[in-house]
């Protein structure tokens, strides 16, 4: 009792702690709360505030008791209280400046005429802290005026970095420039490019989010979904509208939060109500650290959330320290009895006042740790190396300018703010951590963080874990994280999923993470990730379109259905050929054969036998000597076939004809003229060849055009020889004609009796074939577009060849080998006739017919006699 009585007799209401120094350091915490309208102070603050007061006050005590910093010379302070309020902790400060403020002494007089004894005040070196960065600002603004170093122990605003604006301001805390960098780089390292921010209104974490946007768009690949501010006063309802509007954007499930506890705990409020549990996945700043009061009641909500707080360590020399403070030794606090109240939930009795009945009675006996909940506040240990910063920098300054000197020399009286500055910036040792303490040429101290995740599902105790860390550069265990209901997956955080192989992005206009995934089509490749290309023509794309393949080459081949039926076809007609050879040739000389004029009839049996075998040279894969023959057999077989054919109609036609009109035989109807006059014709063709085969000689192609459907799986080259469509039908151009001339004049040779030659046969097989050819010719033509088109032709020509010779085959030859054969009797020889005898006869013969024709028409018609 003696003790309190002792301590309250000097308990006033005073602003500031004052320790007496050889040299003087400014301290500003925020003992107490921000109070309420009217009031500039409300509540002590414990941690924030006392903790940290003490942290300065135990490390003065140690650099003044350590012999090899410093020595001989003792540090004072002063320490203000803020409040926790930017104008109030300026008006405070004002009393560090008072030294340096000129007073106007000339017409101050004591009331015996001598001149006043003015105590000079105290003159600050520098400055410890403040705490929240608003606060820092301004006080920053203004002992910059009087050049006075101050380093702060936990703002972390960016702008504070500004050196020209902030030039006298330093910390040994990271600026939340490096928080924002660090946040970025889980963004990336969890594969996100398309993230929400979100920020409480004011200079933490508008700045914070700014920043955080600022590096991300340096950095490239990440993008903005929506930057939501929330109001320093919300209304009802405006955390549901913010979790509203970020689903907008549903895809960005990450959201980068800059938020004091009580805004985060209404954001996770908000995302539960809305049934949004595990939808975002929260990554906070150092505000929300490992704190449990945002996450209270909202445990699996937060589950997965990613936080991030400055590397610290917990001093145990201070928590020793501490816990032994008492009121009897710890007199030079003023707030302590305060603290000690509000800590014991007791309290002290003072002189006149009555001890409120509901609060207990403090004995003074009372240990904190021991009769108290007691953890050391995170931001001790910067404090402590704040004051030591300021020591070792006044240190080496010492050092230089008083060499040998003990105490404070002349030229350190007073201490120079500017020189001091440069001093700090180039401090470099080992904190009350073990780390380095050191500042960067803004003043700004190296960013050291824990980085934590909430994680709930898979282990005893749910709570924080550390998951890496960051110094300059991230290090995440990603092993180590899990996010909601225990995946090990990250949720995805994009706007726009990867495009599979084979697909271009197509970017959205303005925002570089979002596109569209389009598919390169058609003979198209994926090139790089934005552009598609046409493989090259005789090339088509890989499955999986990332590049290109060679089309493969085809040609007809001898198993196929297109193949084997116009080989049966010519076989049967081969062998049909030789076997109408081998009959004439053995019954060469026998009526029958000689009245078909044998000549011409083994000429024409060698066309229809080339006829036949072109449809093996057709299907042959395609070579110099396979395709020279081509160009030679095809039209040579039917030219063959036809010359023989015209000459024989035109023998028969020009015999009737002349003998109309005479009974003199016209020329050149011998075997050899009508030997000479077929070789003529069928020089025509053998030449024109010949000329093809000197203007362009034989050769294969590779032809990708032909069959290059849209679907380029189909694709295929054909090999081939170089005829085109044109000149296949060139080729038989002059065969048609002989075609058509002969069919002419069987035409005009119908007259003709049946038992007269071949005239009637040769005309029926020109009509035969003519149909056969007009089916020929849409067919042909008609399939040029078809997938299938060079088989389609290929079966198509050599079909329609057979076809045609089968019926020359058949009508002319058939016939005869069927009588040589089965009706031997019927091939002997006839009672000769002379040429008159055989024209008056077809004549009279022509007559009958026609008179025959009239009476079946009802007319009869006496025509005189006119062969006789």
């Amino acid at each position: 009792v003696s003790q309190i009585k002792s301590f309250l007799s000097t308990k006033f209401t005073p602003h500031s702690i004052k320790i007496e120094g050889d040299i003087t350091l400014g301290g500003l915490f925020p003992v107490h709360s921000r109070g309420p309208a009217g009031v500039p102070c409300g509540e002590i603050k414990k941690e924030k505030g006392i903790h940290r007061m003490e942290a300065m006050l135990y490390a003065l005590d140690q650099i003044n008791s350590d012999p090899y910093l410093l020595p001989n010379i003792t540090l004072g302070a002063r320490i203000l209280d803020t409040c926790s309020r930017d104008t109030y902790a300026l008006e405070q400060s004002l009393t560090f400046v008072q030294a340096l403020i000129q007073k106007d002494t000339s017409d101050i007089r004591c009331s015996n005429g001598e001149p006043p004894i003015i105590r000079k005040p105290e003159r600050v070196v520098g400055v410890i802290g403040a705490s929240a960065s608003s606060v820092s600002i301004m006080v920053a603004n203004v002992l910059r005026l009087f050049e006075i170093p101050q380093i702060s122990y936990a703002s972390t605003a960016p702008e504070l970095s500004d050196n020209n604006r902030y030039d006298f301001f330093s910390r040994v805390v990271p600026p939340d420039s490096y928080q924002a960098q660090t946040m970025v780089d889980i963004v990336k390292a969890l594969g996100w490019n398309y993230v929400s921010t979100l920020a409480s209104e004011g200079n933490y974490g508008e700045s914070g989010v700014d920043a955080f946007i600022q590096i991300s768009r340096e950095a490239g690949g990440l993008c903005i979904a929506q930057s939501l501010k929330i109001p320093r006063e919300p209304k009802p309802g405006e955390f549901d509208k913010i979790i509203k509007r970020l689903m907008e954007t549903s895809n960005a499930r990450g959201v980068i939060i800059f938020a004091n506890e009580d805004d985060i705990k209404r954001v996770l409020e908000a995302a539960k109500k809305a049934n949004l549990t595990g939808h975002f996945l929260f990554v906070g700043s150092d505000s929300w650290g490992a704190k449990n009061s945002p996450i209270l009641d909202q445990e699996d909500v937060a589950e997965g959330a990613v936080t991030i707080l400055p590397k610290r360590a917990s001093i145990e020399g201070f928590d020793l320290y501490f816990t032994t403070r008492s009121l009897e030794n710890n007199r030079r606090n003023i707030w302590f009895a305060e603290f000690w109240e509000d800590d014991f939930k007791c309290k002290l009795t003072r002189p006149g006042i009555k001890l409120d009945s509901d609060k207990k009675k403090c004995t003074g006996e009372e240990r904190i740790s021991r009769d108290s909940s007691y953890e050391q506040e995170g931001k001790v240990q910067f404090v402590i190396d704040a004051v030591y910063a300021m020591a070792h920098a006044l240190h080496n300054m010492h050092m230089d300018l008083c060499p040998g000197h003990t105490g404070v020399c002349d030229k350190m009286d007073p201490v120079e703010g500017r020189l001091l500055l440069n001093y700090i910036h180039s401090v470099n040792f080992n904190g009350s951590a073990g780390t380095a303490v050191l500042f960067n040429e803004n003043g700004d101290a190296p960013g050291r963080y824990d980085i934590f995740q909430y994680q709930m599902s898979n282990t005893t105790s749910p709570g924080y874990k550390v998951i890496g860390q960051w110094t300059n550069n991230l290090r995440l265990n990603m092993e180590e994280m899990q996010f909601s209901g225990g995946s090990r997956q990250a949720p995805d955080s994009v706007c726009s999923f990867p495009c599979n192989p084979g697909e271009r992005k197509k970017m959205v206009k303005g925002v570089p993470c979002c596109w569209h995934c389009e598919l390169c089509d058609g003979y198209q490749y994926q090139l790089d990730e934005f552009t598609c290309e046409i493989c090259p023509f005789d090339m088509r794309p890989t499955e999986n379109r990332t590049g290109c393949r060679p089309t493969p080459i085809i040609k007809l081949e001898w198993h196929s259905p297109w193949a084997i039926i116009p080989v049966f076809l010519a076989i049967l007609g081969i062998l049909a050929t030789l076997s109408v050879v081998i009959t004439f040739i053995r019954f060469n000389d026998t009526p029958i054969v000689r009245a078909s004029g044998r000549e011409l009839s083994y000429v024409l049996l060698t066309g229809i036998f080339l006829i036949y075998l072109i449809t093996f040279l057709m299907i042959a894969e395609p070579g110099a000597v396979v395709c020279a023959f081509r160009r030679l057999l095809l039209g040579l077989g039917m030219c063959i076939s036809y010359a023989a054919m015209l000459t024989k109609t035109n023998r028969i036609y020009r015999i009737f004809e002349q003998g109309k009109k005479s009974v003199t035989p016209p020329k050149f109807i011998s075997p050899t003229s009508q030997l000479v006059i077929t070789f003529v014709l069928i020089s025509v063709q053998v030449v024109g060849v010949f000329i093809w085969f000197a203007v362009v000689p034989p050769h294969t192609i590779i032809d990708y055009e032909e069959l290059r459907p849209p679907n380029p799986e189909l694709a295929r080259g054909i090999l081939k020889c170089d005829m085109s469509d044109l000149s296949l039908i060139s080729c038989l151009s002059y065969s048609i004609v002989l075609m058509v001339t002969c069919t002419v004049y069987a035409v005009k040779s119908r007259g003709v009796p049946e038992t007269f030659n071949e005239a009637k046969p040769i005309g029926f097989t020109m009509y035969t074939t003519c149909i056969i050819w007009l089916a020929f010719v849409p067919i042909f033509f008609g399939t040029a577009q078809s997938t299938e088109k060079m088989y389609i032709q290929t079966t198509t020509l050599t079909v329609s060849m057979s076809l045609s010779a089968s019926v020359s085959l058949g009508m002319l030859y058939m016939p005869k080998v069927y009588v040589i054969i089965f009706h031997p009797e019927q091939n002997v020889q006839k009672r000769k006739r002379s040429f008159k005898a055989v024209v008056q006869a077809a004549t009279m013969s022509t007559r009958l017919s026609t008179k025959s024709n009239d009476k079946q028409n009802g007319e009869t018609k006496i025509e005189p006699d006119r062969t006789q």
